[in-house]
């Protein structure tokens, strides 16, 4: 194994360690403890600066920052951060090399000032890298990479975000995907087909019922609701009760009507 590997995982193992102190050791601990420990063995060379999650947090969280999703559309309508944007593919390049296209974004932000944050597949990922160097290039002047990128976020407890093209997809393809209704009557209409009923003051309890899937914690689950403020909160909730491939939609029931019991309606 190479030294930079070796290095990854004595600090992944440091930071396992670590954050079961903090939680075990203090159960209002700010989360950003735990992410700055597992953030700091994430440091690859690139021109772009690169930040790590509770600073990507933070920029979601306020109104100034854009994130910018260099990922095939098809992915992100899969899952994408909440609030990122897609962005168009480079045409003429192949997967490998695949780069999102810079002319696409300055049409849509010609402010060169305007701090943007990129991101990615993960640790190994060059998309987030090449797309921020052309950004660079073209003269933005306040770019920045996370470069955990979706699998990073999702697995430090971000929940993410499905496109209806996508949801559709997904649950007409996959069998083993659980589509819950976050609406607090259980019996309002229309009902989806298939859908478990788990509103925001039952997600501890449907660990025991048998309404989440406990055997295994990476299903897909997708979540919607009246609306997706409704649809999201419940979607942090089940991400908070160790549930790692969360996404809610963010619009209404009423936008589904392929999901519908009766298409009629």
């Amino acid at each position: 194994m190479k030294r930079n590997n070796w290095n990854f995982v004595i600090w992944l193992a440091i930071g396992i360690v670590l954050s079961g102190v903090v939680v075990a050791g203090e159960q209002h601990q700010s989360s950003s403890n735990v992410l700055s420990v597992f953030d700091g063995i994430v440091k690859n060379p690139a021109t772009s600066q690169e930040i790590n999650t509770a600073e990507f947090r933070r920029a979601l969280e306020g109104s100034k920052t854009i994130v910018l999703d260099a990922r095939a559309y098809e992915e992100y309508a899969v899952s994408h951060v909440p609030g990122a944007w897609a962005v168009p593919g480079k045409p003429g390049v192949s997967l490998s090399l695949y780069v999102a296209d810079v002319n696409d974004i300055l049409k849509r932000i010609p402010d060169k000032a305007q701090a943007l944050i990129v991101y990615c597949n993960g640790l190994y990922c060059g998309r987030s890298e090449r797309f921020a160097d052309e950004l660079l290039k073209a003269g933005y002047q306040n770019v920045r990479r996370y470069q955990l990128g979706a699998p990073g976020w999702r697995g430090l407890g971000g929940v993410m975000q499905v496109e209806k093209p996508a949801l559709v997809r997904l649950l007409a393809r996959d069998s083993t995907s659980v589509l819950i209704d976050a609406r607090p009557e259980p019996e309002l209409k229309p009902r989806l087909r298939n859908a478990v009923s788990i509103p925001l003051r039952d997600t501890s309890k449907a660990k025991d019922d048998g309404r989440l899937p406990m055997t295994d914690h990476n299903t897909r689950i997708f979540i919607v609701g009246e609306n997706g403020a409704q649809a999201r909160a419940v979607a942090e909730a089940v991400v908070r009760d160790a549930f790692h491939n969360v996404s809610f939609f963010d619009g209404a029931i009423a936008d589904l009507p392929e999901l519908f019991e009766d298409k009629s309606r």
